[in-house]
C-alpha cells in the first residue's frame, strides 16, 4: 500500500512540471519516486498504471471542458495502458526504465490514430537549465536526459553513485553556430473570440470581423511591417467563395498569413494561406487531430458522446508548403501539428522562421494553451527556428530559438503584437542527424541499461 501511494504522489508531482506550474525539476524528481516505488513493488504494472492515472487524469483534464467527463477518462485510461510495460523494469533491472519508457513515449506519439504526444516529458523543460539537448537530440533526447537524471536520484537514494547516466549532458556545453539572413517585421493579431467554446465558429463571421478590427487599429498605429499573422481559425469564412471576405482582407493592403477552414471538391480543409491582392498560397494541414478534425471509429464514437455527430471530417494535406516573404521562408505549423516529429524536422529544414497557428477557444481558459505554448518552446529550440505562435483567444507569443518568451498577450482578450524578427538558416545538430538522433539517443539508454544491470536492480 506504501508503494502505491508513493506511486500516486510521483504521478500528482509530474503534473507539476508541465504548465500552468511548469516547475520543471518535479519531473526527474517524480520519476526518480516511481522508480524507487517500483523498485519496491510486488504488482509493478498495477503501480505503472496507477501512477499514469493520476498523471494523465490532472495534466489533461482540460480535454473534458464542453465535452463532458467520459471522453477524457478514456483518454487518461488509454494514455495509461501504454505505460503498463514499466513493470518490466523490476524483473530485469531499474536501469532499463528509461529505455523503455523512451520506448513507450515514442509509441504513444505515433499509436494510435497517428498518437498523442502532448505530455511527452521533454515539453515539461522549456524553463531546465538543459533543455539545449533538444537542439543535439530532439525532444526524444530532452526526454532521455529528465529520465537519466531520474536515474541518477534514485540511485543516491539507495546511497549509491554513478553518474555515468548524465554524460551526454556534456552536449549543452558544445556551442554551435547560427546564420542570421536578414529579419522580418511582424504584425501579429489575436482578435480574440465572441464567446469561448466548442461553438465558437457558429459566429465565424464575428470571429473573422475581430481580427479584421483589430488589425486595422494595429495598422493605424504602425504601418511598418512585412506581413500581418493571424491564427488558426481566424478566417472560417472561406476567402475563396465569399467576396466580401477577400475584399476586407485586401483592404488591408499588406501581405497575410491567415488560419482558415476552406472547402475544396466538396471536402472541408484546414488551411494556412499566404493572401496578397495578386495570388494566395495554401498550406493544408497534415496531420488531423482525432476526435476533433475528423472520427476515428464514428460508430463507436458516436455511441460514446452524441456530439460526435455534428463533426464533419475534414481533409488533410499531404506535403508541407513554404511561404516567401521578402527574404523570409516561412513555415506554418497548424496547432496539433506541433506533436509531429516528422512536420517539424521537414518545416525546419526548409524554412528560416516557423509560424505555430492555433486556437485554443474550444478549451476556454485551461492550462490547454499554457501546454502548448511549452511545446512550441521545446520546438524552437529543437530545430533552432524564432518562432512566432498565434492564437485566436491566447496566449499569442514571440519565442526565440533558445526558446525564451521574448513577449506574450494575455489570455481571452483581443490583442496584437509588432515584432522584428531574425531569420535564420542554420541546422540545428538535430536537424542534420534525422531520424538518427532519436537512434543515437535510445543506444545511449541502451548502453545506460546494460551498464548498470548488474550492479543496481
Amino acid at each position: 500500500m506504501v508503494n502505491l501511494l508513493i506511486s500516486v504522489l510521483a504521478g500528482l508531482l509530474l503534473t507539476g512540471a508541465f504548465a500552468p506550474l511548469s516547475i520543471w525539476w518535479l519531473a526527474p524528481l517524480s520519476i526518480a519516486m516511481h522508480m524507487y516505488s517500483l523498485s519496491r513493488s510486488a504488482r509493478p504494472f498495477l503501480n505503472s498504471f496507477i501512477c499514469a492515472c493520476v498523471f494523465n487524469a490532472v495534466a489533461l483534464h482540460w480535454t473534458s471542458i464542453y465535452v463532458g467527463a467520459l471522453p477524457w477518462i478514456i483518454l487518461c485510461l488509454g494514455q495509461s495502458l501504454l505505460f503498463l510495460p514499466l513493470g518490466f523494469a523490476t524483473k530485469y533491472g531499474m536501469h532499463l526504465y528509461p529505455l523503455i519508457f523512451l520506448v513507450l513515449e515514442e509509441l504513444r506519439s505515433r499509436f494510435p490514430f497517428g498518437g498523442f504526444g502532448w505530455l511527452r516529458l521533454a515539453f515539461s523543460q522549456a524553463d531546465s537549465p538543459y533543455r539545449k539537448i533538444a537542439a543535439y537530440g530532439g525532444v526524444s533526447a530532452l526526454s532521455a536526459a529528465v529520465l537519466c537524471s531520474a536515474l541518477v536520484i534514485f540511485i543516491l537514494i539507495r546511497r549509491r553513485i554513478n553518474l555515468l547516466a548524465l554524460l551526454p549532458l556534456v552536449f549543452i556545453f558544445l556551442p554551435f553556430a547560427t546564420t542570421t539572413v536578414a529579419s522580418v517585421k511582424v504584425l501579429m493579431v489575436q482578435g480574440n473570440v465572441p464567446q469561448l467554446g466548442l461553438d465558437f465558429n457558429s459566429r465565424a463571421m464575428a470571429v473573422f470581423s475581430n481580427h479584421l478590427k483589430e488589425t486595422q487599429l494595429a495598422l493605424q498605429q504602425n504601418s511598418d511591417v512585412d506581413f500581418v499573422l493571424w491564427p488558426e481559425n481566424a478566417v472560417d469564412v472561406d476567402p475563396f467563395t465569399h467576396p466580401s471576405v477577400a475584399k476586407a482582407l485586401n483592404s488591408l493592403e499588406k501581405p497575410l498569413i491567415i488560419g482558415a477552414v476552406i472547402r475544396s471538391q466538396g471536402q472541408l480543409q484546414n488551411a494556412s494561406i499566404h493572401w496578397t491582392k495578386s495570388a494566395a498560397n495554401v498550406y493544408l494541414k497534415q496531420h488531423l487531430t482525432p476526435f476533433g478534425e475528423y472520427i476515428p471509429l464514428r460508430g463507436v464514437a458516436s455511441a460514446i458522446s452524441p456530439l460526435v455527430d455534428f463533426v464533419e471530417d475534414f481533409s488533410p494535406g499531404q506535403s508541407g508548403v513554404i511561404f516567401t516573404e521578402k527574404k523570409a521562408k516561412i513555415a506554418p505549423v497548424i496547432c496539433f501539428e506541433l506533436l509531429d516529429d516528422q512536420i517539424l524536422h521537414q518545416a525546419a529544414i526548409a524554412s528560416n522562421l516557423l509560424v505555430v497557428q492555433t486556437n485554443s477557444a474550444t478549451f476556454g481558459v485551461s492550462p490547454q494553451n499554457a501546454q502548448q505554448l511549452e511545446i512550441s518552446r521545446i520546438r524552437a529550440i529543437e530545430h533552432g527556428r524564432n518562432t512566432l505562435s498565434v492564437s485566436t483567444t491566447g496566449v499569442s507569443a514571440v519565442i526565440d530559438y533558445q526558446g525564451d518568451l521574448l513577449e506574450k498577450t494575455a489570455l481571452h482578450t483581443a490583442a496584437h503584437i509588432f515584432t522584428k524578427v531574425d531569420l535564420l538558416e542554420h541546422q540545428t545538430p538535430r536537424d542534420k542527424a534525422g531520424d538518427w538522433a532519436l537512434v543515437g539517443t535510445a543506444s545511449w539508454l541502451l548502453v545506460v541499461a546494460m551498464a548498470g544491470r548488474r550492479r543496481y536492480t
